[in-house]
């Protein structure tokens, strides 16, 4: 395929709005290759509430904005993942998976149909791994350009909405997993009606330029204060949402990952044409030998990324692969891969971290409803 981007992922990432965070008073900690704010002054617990109840600006622009174009492409796409691209409505997005030949999972993405071509946003910390996978294997018919001038905006909460229409009125109208075109101040922006908290809200896409001058008319919204990457964990965790590199990788398939909704397509699973498809399908309708479980942990200390899944007999079985208090529950909670045996809502198991072993209930996701605002108001 033709490529329009520098894949070269060795310098040093900053941030367009690096300035503005520190001047907001955020500690900065690497991560996905980026120097990042992971809290601000009020700290991680305060932020987590103040997004469950009003409005919070994070600053995603560590992921991959990709913008696909040409001659049958949905058709070279469909051989990479399991979503059935051609059903994807003008302006709608669709969650989708980059598979593996053994059907794991590279990473996890969102498809939206744009006028000319496919718009996706990839994981920041393996973008340039699926930027490579796709060059690699699509056709010479389809050109990609990574779009690294511009940064992309979460605005999550109750609040979101009523906020942003202040700004950019006629985003009301967008409904969970639709965008739009819109303008604010002559500036160009994509906007969604998505996001990784579980609430409502919104992504915005907009040039890099733009984006302080964004951020502090946002800001400047009572309902509105910056949120870090902490905070962002924490609600995704509530909500139920996996992470990749820690909940999802290369060894683990959609099923096993509970993600089967993602192979929903009658006509994608009968032509069974998608990276995997023998072993997802079989998977599919037998069960996978592991699958990702939500778990309440018993007591007050939280349970982390790494501990162990013990059987009765007190062998591991499984791990946890997400953990940590959660504010709006009062109490910790976490993801693990467990047997099936083990995966029945209302299972005990127990596990073990660092020497001393916690009792969990395997528990329904997501522990906290999503406040979604669907088609219908549903």
């Amino acid at each position: 395929m033709s490529d329009e981007t520098d894949l070269d992922p060795t310098e040093p990432q900053i941030l367009p709005l690096d300035a503005w965070h520190r001047a907001k008073g955020a500690r900065m900690v690497p991560f996905a290759g980026y120097t990042m704010p992971v809290q601000y002054e009020d700290g991680i617990m305060a932020e987590h509430l103040w997004v469950r109840e009003s409005a919070g600006l994070f600053d995603v622009s560590h992921m991959g904005q990709l913008f696909l174009s040409g001659d049958g492409l949905d058709d070279a796409l469909e051989a990479l993942v399991p979503a059935d691209v051609r059903g994807v409505k003008p302006f709608a997005q669709k969650y989708s998976l980059l598979l593996a030949e053994n059907g794991g999972i590279l990473d996890d993405l969102m498809i939206t149909r744009w006028e000319d071509g496919l718009y996706m946003v990839v994981n920041g910390a393996v973008k340039y791994d699926d930027i490579g996978h796709l060059r690699d294997h699509l056709p010479d018919a389809i050109t990609l350009n990574q779009m690294d001038d511009h940064a992309l905006l979460a605005l999550q909460g109750p609040k979101a909405a009523a906020v942003l229409a202040r700004l950019v009125p006629g985003i009301e109208a967008l409904v969970f997993m639709t965008g739009g075109r819109f303008e604010w101040n002559g500036v160009p922006l994509w906007i969604s009606r998505s996001g990784y908290t579980g609430e409502d809200g919104f992504e915005i896409s907009l040039p890099a330029e733009h984006a302080q001058a964004f951020a502090d008319a946002l800001v400047a919204e009572p309902d509105v204060k910056p949120i870090g990457l902490g905070a962002r964990d924490s609600l995704r965790l509530e909500a139920g949402l996996p992470l990749y590199g820690h909940d999802l990788d290369e060894e683990t398939t959609p099923v096993m990952a509970d993600l089967g909704f993602a192979v929903a397509s009658k006509r994608r699973r009968e032509e069974a044409n998608f990276p995997g498809a023998a072993r997802i399908l079989i998977e599919r309708e037998q069960g996978a030998i592991v699958k990702r479980v939500g778990l309440r942990v018993d007591g007050r200390q939280p349970v982390r990324e790494g501990a162990a899944v013990l059987d009765a007999d007190g062998s591991e079985v499984g791990k946890v692969t997400s953990g940590g208090f959660a504010p709006t529950l009062g109490t910790p909670i976490a993801m693990a891969y467990v047997p099936l045996a083990l995966a029945a809502h209302g299972t005990r198991i127990q596990l073990t971290q660092r020497g001393k072993v916690h009792e969990a209930t395997v528990t329904q996701m997501p522990f906290v409803p999503h406040r979604y605002v669907r088609s219908g108001g549903k």
